[in-house]
């Protein structure tokens, strides 16, 4: 029974994290910038979601106990499938010039580049995070800006793998952290509190190294050592804050917080449906001569239809339309 509600509690808490990322994507695409004026949200809510694909990648195989090598094979091979899925929808997305840089072909390539460590051992993959995170971006530097003109393999290694809007070398930390969070007892106060701290840490080690060292830059999608960490610990700590901030223990205050979030964890259970449909509707504007690049009443609107429609479907529907169609092609028997 009480792993029964812990289980619950951790869904919530990471249906929730998973809707504030896509509301801070909201505003990082809806609102206009003045001049080279950064957002809070700008960055920081697609690493989220990224740091959230490798929570739930570990929690699909077992969360603080790893499958079995026997039962390993099915699930491997749903994730491969997600995988195309997402990749392929993320092409789509990307061609309707919607202005915004989509994320889910990096995306699926950052989950086919994990499975080879979904199964190893906490502290053999914090070293190859800590190889990632050091490595990638010092060879992203090495290799430059990308460049159309170079040979089309090498060209579209450069843009999916090192210097491209979300880098899959450079954003591997993000999902391998994520991992070794759901190897953890999401549901014990002390793995709670732990990650607050440590996401508390890494948010003043890779922003104060920005503040105080000459050179050193930790802008949004800077894809900097100075980013990674401090972009990271901020979803780190924001994941911990939630799970103890929900958890049942807390009484009243947690099942309030449950109550008025509801609505910001049904966009996060249906986070694909909610993303895919918010692409299509900066395409319309993006494509419209008619339509203002509104700003605020755009945001505003776009989180009014969002809350009452997720929290609609879910209560009678469940799962969203995407997501049902991606578990479906999971399930199917051919990919068995």
């Amino acid at each position: 029974m009480h792993n029964r509600a812990d289980a619950s509690e951790r869904v919530v808490a990471i249906d929730i994290a998973r809707g504030l990322a896509i509301i801070g994507m909201f505003v990082a695409h809806a609102i206009p910038r003045l001049g080279d004026a950064e957002l809070l949200a700008d960055g920081r809510s697609s690493i989220l979601f990224a740091t959230l694909a490798g929570v739930s990648l570990g929690i699909m195989t077992g969360s603080q106990h790893p499958l079995a090598r026997g039962q390993r094979s099915k699930r491997v091979t749903g994730i491969v499938v997600r995988a195309l899925f997402l990749f392929l929808l993320g092409i789509v997305l990307a061609s309707l010039q919607s202005g915004v840089a989509v994320i889910l072909h990096f995306y699926a390539l950052m989950f086919l580049l994990l499975i080879p460590m979904l199964f190893l051992q906490r502290w053999l993959i914090a070293l190859i995070g800590v190889v990632f995170l050091f490595g990638a971006p010092l060879l992203g530097a090495a290799q430059g800006e990308v460049d159309a003109a170079r040979p089309p393999l090498a060209y579209l290694v450069d843009y999916f793998f090192l210097n491209g809007t979300y880098p899959v070398l450079i954003w591997m930390p993000f999902l391998l952290a994520g991992l070794m969070i759901a190897r953890s007892d999401l549901g014990s106060a002390k793995t709670q509190v732990v990650l607050v701290g440590a996401g508390t840490a890494a948010v003043v080690a890779g922003y104060g190294a920005a503040i105080v060292l000459p050179g050193v830059d930790a802008a949004a999608h800077s894809g900097s050592i100075a980013e990674v960490i401090g972009s990271g610990g901020v979803a780190v700590a924001l994941l911990g804050a939630l799970l103890w901030l929900t958890a049942v223990r807390r009484r009243s205050v947690g099942r309030a917080l449950r109550v008025i979030l509801w609505p910001v964890g049904a966009t996060g259970q249906m986070a694909l449906t909610v993303y895919t449909l918010q692409i299509l509707a900066l395409a319309v504007i993006a494509g419209s001569a008619e339509i203002d690049y509104p700003g605020w009443p755009l945001l505003i609107g776009m989180l009014l239809i969002t809350f009452i429609g997720a929290s609609l479907w879910r209560y009678f529907l469940g799962k969203g339309p995407l997501e049902r169609l991606l578990a479906a092609l999971a399930r199917a028997p051919r990919f068995r």
